[in-house]
């Protein structure tokens, strides 16, 4: 069997994991969804469950990869205990990375689409009317979507060819450093918007009763599934990157750079949108709609909108991008672990697969528009599937298979996350007691609200 890839640099390591929990989740979700929990207030929850939720489960998947050297598709195979069936959960891992590129590459060529929009000033002199209609029409547009679905998976592909090092690791610090400069300019630039202090006050600070007026146990409970979802936690998707990590430094505190760099984007995110949507008098709580209606609007406004509209899709695409090679990584590295195929196999089966089963999510919104199950069509399937089902349940498996004497067991869990320099995973009994039957409790009532809000609405 060939020696296995490793790292080049830990900031590598740190950038390319970041680069697959910092998506569209990040830089889409969390800005509208603190917009309709009245700012500040909901930033603290998450930021409380982002600690006490993600954080321990990011630390098991590093713990698991590195422990085995293998991806999801051999892990558990090598550590299980003799006789049990553990493994298993490689075929819903598996099939969670292929069914959550089947949407994500859709809504990735839609940034790239708007960058190069932008770019081409198809914006400018729009009412917003005009602007919903840009949206309207690529949306109902196959060829189109088609195009520029298979664009952004191409340079995916061409970047995984590539291999870890040269590859991946090489274009993805490139890219999460531009993104993060990016990120920074346009914070600095709508700073200067008249009015933009009003949009900060609303995003920094707590305001309760904005909160009480949505519902506060509605709003906990999204603070919960924002935490944990934006991690990318359960899929192997982080795994994979342990798979590749020397011993040098304990997990703990790579998990918490991670955490952290993911957690700044999010934050960074509202610091761009909240003060321009206050500067120009636009609902921060829109919804899906805030990114690709509203802020073309705002950037309309603004003197150098072109530009500047035009780095902030550059930027919605980097952070698209990044999750798609990690997740590409990580599919490519299944038939590679799992059959001993060669890079270059593996990519061209593995791209040839994944472009053909992206385009059903085009067809549900064009061809197939008139096919929906409980009111939801392709995309809104196979997005709950995966965030709904596969990520909980699995980071549920990455949790037990660390906690129970059944599994890896805590004592093997601990002695992998605490080798090597750095912070160390606590071994208080009570740490253990939350992780062992509290934790999974919060997954299981995470996964229930799932289907009841699909289904009691």
């Amino acid at each position: 069997m060939e020696k296995r890839e490793k790292f080049s640099s830990r900031l590598g390591f740190i950038l390319i994991s970041a680069g697959c929990a910092i998506g569209l989740g990040n830089v889409w979700r969390f800005p509208y969804i603190t917009g309709k929990y009245g700012g500040g207030a909901f930033v603290l929850f998450y930021i409380l469950f982002l600690v006490m939720l993600g954080l321990p489960i990011v630390i098991m998947e590093f713990a698991v990869g590195r422990g085995s050297q293998q991806s999801v598709a051999k892990s558990f195979d090598e550590l299980e205990p003799k006789g049990s069936k553990w493994h298993v959960y490689r075929y819903f891992a598996m099939a969670g990375n292929y069914l959550l590129m089947m949407f994500y590459t859709t809504i990735g060529g839609w940034m790239l689409a708007y960058f190069v929009k932008m770019l081409q000033g198809k914006f400018v002199g729009l009412d917003p009317e005009g602007v919903g209609a840009v949206f309207g029409d690529l949306t109902t547009n196959r060829n189109e979507m088609i195009l520029w679905m298979v664009l952004i998976s191409v340079i995916a592909l061409i970047v995984c060819s590539g291999g870890l090092k040269n590859g991946v690791e090489k274009v993805t610090t490139i890219m999460m450093v531009c993104l993060l400069l990016i990120m920074v300019v346009l914070v600095i630039r709508v700073m200067t918007l008249d009015n933009a202090l009003e949009g900060l006050k609303f995003y920094l600070l707590p305001d309760f009763s904005k909160m009480k007026e949505a519902g506060i146990g509605q709003a906990i409970f999204d603070a919960m599934g924002q935490a944990f979802f934006t991690l990318s936690v359960g899929m192997g998707s982080l795994a994979i990157f342990g798979s590749y990590l020397g011993k040098e430094r304990s997990l703990p505190g790579e998990a918490v750079s991670v955490t952290a760099l993911d957690t700044f984007v999010a934050v960074m995110a509202g610091l761009i949108i909240f003060p321009a949507c206050f500067a120009f008098g636009i609902n921060p709580g829109e919804g899906p709609g805030l990114v690709f209606v509203t802020l073309p609007n705002v950037f309309g406004e603004m003197s150098g909108g072109q530009i500047w509209g035009a780095l902030f899709f550059l930027f919605m695409t980097f952070a698209a991008l990044s999750t798609i090679i990690a997740v590409f990584q990580n599919i490519i590295q299944f038939a590679r672990d799992l059959w001993g195929w060669s890079l270059r196999k593996s990519v061209i089966f593995n791209g040839v697969l994944l472009l053909l089963l992206s385009l059903p999510c085009i067809l549900g919104m064009t061809d197939w528009s008139g096919f929906s199950i409980a009111g939801k069509g392709i995309m809104d399937i196979e997005d709950f599937i995966v965030s709904n089902n596969l990520l909980p349940l699995g980071s549920l498996i990455y949790l037990l298979f660390c906690v129970s004497k059944r599994g890896w067991g805590w004592d093997n869990f601990i002695k992998e996350a605490n080798t090597g320099e750095g912070a160390k995973f606590p071994v208080a009994k009570g740490v253990r007691f939350y992780l062992t039957f509290i934790l999974p409790l919060i997954i299981l009532v995470i996964f229930v609200q799932g289907y009841a809000s699909m289904f009691l609405k």
